[in-house]
C-alpha cells in the first residue's frame, strides 16, 4: 500500500473502547471515533439543563457536562469532550466521555455506546486510524506504543523523541535525496536512445556513498538505542554457591530468588528488572556453572550459557575465598573469549570472610584483564559501588541519545540494513559501469526499505503485527 498524500482523510465506521486501565479509580475515559459519532452520542447524552443535540452542534475542543441515559435509565454523569475532524487523535470526529472509574460503571457506559451503533475497537485501532489518516507516520505510531510501555526514563525519552518526529525527519530527508537520484535515473531510461546523463556518474557515486554512510550510522546506533529502549541484558553467572541469588535479591531490594547453602539450588534462570540512574537493567540469575550428571541441573546450566551468549553485561560472581582460584581464573578467561562483545565485571563476593581479599581481587583483575569489584552480597558491602560501575559502563548512552537520533526497533534496524545493502550494491554497479536499469533498481530497493519504516510503503501484515501489540482503546 502506498500512502502519498499526508492529508488523506479516511472516514471509518464508529468504534468505541475504554482508554484507561481496568480497575477502580476516580475517573475513566471511554472514547468513540468515526463517521457520525457526534449524532450517535447525542442519542444517549443529555446536558444537565436537558438540552439535546448538544454534541452534534458543538465546536471542537469543547467540554460538556451532562448525563448518559439508556432509555430512561440514568447510566452516569459524565464530561463529554468533542473533537472535530481532522483535529483529533485519529483525524476523525471523536468524543471522549470521562465517567466515574468503577469497573461496572465503565462497562455500562461502553455497552451503551456499543448498543447505540459503535463497534468495539480492535487493539491499536485508534492509533492505526491516526496513521492511515495521515496525522502521524508509522514510526511515530510505534513510538506511542513504546512510550506507553516505557519502564525507564531513558526508554521514555527515546520514545518521546521518536514520537516528536526526530527520526522521521532524518529518514524523510534521506528519502528525498534517494528520490532525487531515482528520478534522474528514470529520466535517463526515458531518454536512453539519446545516451544522456542527467547526473554524472561521479556525482551519483558521491551521493550513493554519502547515503550509504548515513544509513550505516543509523544501523550502528541500534546497538545503543536497543539498550535504552529494552534495557541492558545483565547476566549474573558463576559457580554454584558463589552467591548469585543473594546478589540478585540485594540488587532488587527484595527476596526474589531462593537462597540456600546447597549447591545447584537454581535450576533455571530467573529474570527481573531494576532501574539505576535512568537506565533499566534486565537481571538474569542463572544456574551455577559446573559439570553435572543430573538431568534437570544440566538443562539449567545449558540455559545459563544460552543467556550468557545474549548478555550485554556479564557479572561473573566469584567466591573470593575459593581454594580453586587459579582454576576459576581460567574459567573467566575462557568465558570472556567466548563472549567478547559482552561488557564484563568480575564481582568478588564474600570479601568480609577473607583476610587477603584485596590481594586476591588484584590477582583476578590482573590475570583476566577485567574489572573486579569486591562485595558482600549478604551484608550489602560494595553494592553501591557495583551499581555505579554498572551505570558507568552504559553511562555514555544518555550522552549519545542527547547528541544523535537513535534507532531502537528491530524492524527499523532490519529495514535500514536492507537499504544499506542495496546502496552498497548500487555503488558497486556504478563502479563497474553497469546498466542504468540495474543501478535504478538498487536505488528503488533502498528507497522502499526506508519507506517501510515511516509507512510510505507498507503492507497489511506489517500493520497487523505492529498494532496488535497495542492495548484496546489506544
Amino acid at each position: 500500500m502506498f500512502l502519498n498524500d499526508p492529508t488523506l482523510f479516511l472516514p471509518g465506521e464508529p468504534i468505541a473502547a475504554v482508554a484507561t486501565p481496568v480497575g477502580v479509580g476516580a475517573l475513566a475515559v471511554v472514547r468513540i471515533s468515526g463517521e457520525g459519532v457526534h449524532r450517535l452520542a447525542d442519542r444517549v447524552f443529555r446536558k444537565a439543563n436537558g438540552e439535546v443535540q448538544a454534541l452534534a452542534g458543538s465546536v471542537g475542543y469543547m467540554a460538556h457536562f451532562g448525563r448518559l441515559y439508556a432509555g430512561e435509565q440514568l447510566v452516569d454523569e459524565v464530561i463529554a469532550l468533542v473533537f472535530r475532524a481532522p483535529h483529533s487523535f485519529t483525524a476523525e470526529d471523536m468524543v471522549e466521555f470521562t465517567c466515574h472509574g468503577g469497573p461496572v460503571v465503565v462497562q455500562q457506559v461502553l455497552q451503551l455506546l456499543l448498543d447505540s451503533g459503535c463497534r468495539l475497537a480492535e487493539p491499536g485501532e485508534f492509533t492505526r486510524r491516526a496513521f492511515l489518516n495521515g496525522r502521524i507516520d508509522l514510526l511515530q505510531a510505534e513510538a506511542i506504543g513504546e512510550m506507553i510501555h516505557a519502564r525507564s526514563e531513558s526508554a521514555w525519552r527515546t520514545a518521546a523523541s521518536q514520537m516528536k518526529g526526530d527520526l522521521s525527519d532524518r529518514l524523510n530527508a534521506l528519502r528525498e535525496r534517494l528520490l532525487h537520484s531515482c528520478a534522474l535515473l528514470e529520466l535517463e531510461l526515458d531518454f536512453s536512445e539519446e545516451e544522456v546523463e542527467f547526473q554524472s556518474r561521479d556525482e551519483l557515486t558521491r551521493q550513493v556513498v554519502d547515503l550509504r554512510d548515513e544509513v550505516a550510522r543509523l544501523v550502528e546506533s541500534y546497538q545503543h538505542g536497543r539498550l535504552l529502549s529494552e534495557g541492558v541484558s545483565t547476566v549474573i553467572a558463576g559457580r554454584p554457591n558463589a552467591g548469585k541469588s543473594t546478589l540478585l535479591n540485594t540488587l532488587l531490594g527484595h527476596e526474589r530468588a531462593i537462597v540456600s547453602n546447597m549447591p545447584g539450588t537454581t535450576r533455571d534462570y530467573i529474570e527481573e528488572c531494576f532501574i539505576y540512574d535512568k537506565t533499566m537493567f534486565r537481571l538474569t540469575d542463572t544456574a551455577g556453572l559446573r559439570e553435572s550428571g543430573e538431568e534437570i541441573e544440566s538443562e539449567g546450566i545449558r540455559r545459563s550459557r544460552m543467556k550468557m551468549a545474549e548478555a550485554d553485561l556479564l557479572l561473573y560472581l566469584l567466591d573470593i575465598g575459593t581454594d580453586r582460584l587459579e582454576e576459576e581464573i581460567g574459567d573467566i578467561i575462557s568465558i570472556r573469549q567466548q563472549h567478547p562483545d559482552a561488557r564484563c565485571i568480575i564481582v568478588a563476593n564474600k570479601v568480609d570472610r577473607v583476610a587477603d581479599a584485596l590481594t586476591r581481587i588484584d590477582k583476578v583483575a590482573r590475570e583476566t584483564c577485567a574489572e573486579a569489584i569486591g562485595i558482600s552480597a549478604l551484608e550489602g558491602m560494595g553494592i553501591e559501588t557495583l551499581k555505579q560501575r554498572m551505570g558507568a559502563l552504559v553511562g555514555d548512552l544518555d550522552k549519545l541519545h542527547e547528541a544523535s537520533v537513535l534507532v531502537t526497533s528491530l524492524r527499523h534496524y532490519e529495514a535500514l540494513r536492507n537499504a544499506a545493502d542495496a546502496l552498497q550494491n548500487a555503488g558497486e554497479l556504478i563502479g563497474r559501469q553497469r546498466d542504468t536499469e540495474l543501478i535504478a533498481f538498487e536505488l528503488r530497493t533502498a528507497l522502499d526499505h526506508v519507506g517501510e519504516i515511516t509507512g510510505k510503503v507498507v503492507n497489511e501484515e506489517i500493520l497487523n503485527t505492529i498494532f496488535s501489540r497495542f492495548c484496546i482503546g489506544k
